[in-house]
């Protein structure tokens, strides 16, 4: 039987779940408060990314998280502040980050960043959509033997996951790039990994959802949600009340703020990202991140993207200048005779990643409302799981049992 469904949010989730809900001849709706050219979706690294199985609240974390905490510059910066709901995310990211959690966790986010990339796969091979993707895999390029062994210990964990891992000498990976340059002692390489160009993809899904019914309210906020007897009737915004049977939350680091209004608690923190593109030859052809500085690389379409930083200081979109020079001095450290400009600094851009404290999305349905699907909490992986997140949405909303089991991100799970 065919819904109506509101989603709020319209990033990269939020696309992916229009996508997939309208195949099954749902009527979708779309809710965004802003003009959707710009934050997180647009400003990536562009990875799908089967080799990131590690979650971000890992073992040691926690006390490089404190010894940055008084670097502004440094590649995961806490800024400290008296928030209760900070408070609690930091006490339930400490708990998470042990090494039997973070074991649990390694086979889920495996499978379901394998299952998103077979799903861009399949739909580039559609020929219904025209951008680019492209799978080079991924070079972990360290400049320390310490750094080196680490990933290598990572990438022996991959390999027991079944993923294809090299260790390649400076040597092996020049022959990979010959003409990048790169001042490193070696790289891990996955070859599971591909890369995109985040812009052609959300243009060519808008695009595509528009031609096919999906609608569009832009620059329009959420005000208020109309419930009985546990089921969102109305969704209300700045502007309009729109009737609704399903209800999907995708507002990235904002969702908090709408759960709140059902009386439904999600963890969960933003963290800022950067990223400065150099529109001229780089001579980069393959993905790369340069381990020490925790920076991305990517060779997009037309530019190279270098990316980092997570930065969880709240919501708000103010450019750390420190950060984004953290990220050039990265490049020109790992590149040998890469400049980048003052021009292009200036033009650096930042996102907000919903952070979750355990590492793992939310992705179901919470106990507390019947017709909510919550999908946000993707952290740094929200372009990875873009496709396979809105075909588990659209799978939950049309009672459809599910791809892979959900059960790791469920909405109502305790961290305490």
């Amino acid at each position: 039987m065919s819904k109506k469904v509101i989603i709020i949010g319209g990033g990269i989730i939020g696309l992916c779940s229009a996508y997939y809900l309208q195949k099954e001849g749902h009527e979708v709706l779309i809710i965004d408060q802003s003009n959707m050219n710009a934050g997180a979706s647009y400003v990536n690294a562009g990875y799908i990314s089967p080799s990131h199985f590690i979650s971000l609240a890992a073992p040691g974390i926690i006390s490089k998280g404190i010894k940055w905490m008084f670097d502004s510059a440094s590649p995961f910066y806490v800024k400290p502040r008296l928030d209760l709901e900070f408070l609690k995310w930091a006490v339930a990211f400490k708990k998470s980050a042990t090494k039997i959690k973070v074991e649990k966790s390694i086979s889920v986010l495996k499978d379901i960043n394998l299952f998103s990339r077979d799903l861009y796969e399949d739909l580039q091979h559609s020929r219904i959509f025209n951008f680019h993707y492209e799978r080079k895999g991924l070079l972990m390029c360290y400049q320390s033997d310490k750094v080196g062994e680490e990933e290598w210990k990572v990438g022996k964990r991959g390999i027991e996951e079944g993923l294809g891992v090299k260790h390649l000498s400076k040597k092996e990976v020049n022959l990979l790039q010959p003409k990048a340059n790169l001042n490193i002692k070696g790289a891990v390489y996955y070859d599971c990994d591909a890369h995109m160009t985040p812009n052609n993809f959300m243009k060519d899904m808008v695009s595509y959802l528009k031609e096919n019914g999906v609608i569009f309210h832009k620059n329009e906020s959420v005000k208020d949600l109309q419930v009985s007897n546990g089921t969102i009737k109305k969704v209300i915004t700045d502007k309009r009340e729109l009737l609704c049977d399903d209800v999907v939350l995708s507002a990235g680091s904002w969702s908090p703020l709408i759960t709140k209004k059902l009386g439904i608690k999600i963890p969960l923190q933003a963290g800022k990202g950067y990223r400065i593109n150099v529109e001229r030859e780089t001579n980069i052809t393959i993905p790369a991140i340069l381990c020490e500085a925790k920076v991305a690389v990517t060779p997009m379409d037309g530019f190279t993207r270098f990316a980092g930083t997570m930065e969880i200081a709240g919501i708000n979109h103010n450019i750390n200048h420190k950060r984004v020079d953290a990220i050039a001095d990265a490049a020109k450290r790992y590149y040998n005779n890469l400049e980048i400009t003052s021009k292009e600094k200036d033009n650096a851009q930042c996102g907000l990643r919903p952070c979750t404290p355990d590492g793992l999305p939310y992705i179901g349905k919470s106990s507390k409302c019947n017709n909510l699907t919550i999908a946000t909490g993707h952290a740094m992986m929200g372009w990875s799981l873009g496709p396979a997140t809105g075909m588990l949405v659209s799978e939950i909303i049309f009672n459809k049992k599910t791809s892979l089991n959900t059960e790791a991100f469920n909405p109502d799970r305790c961290f305490y």
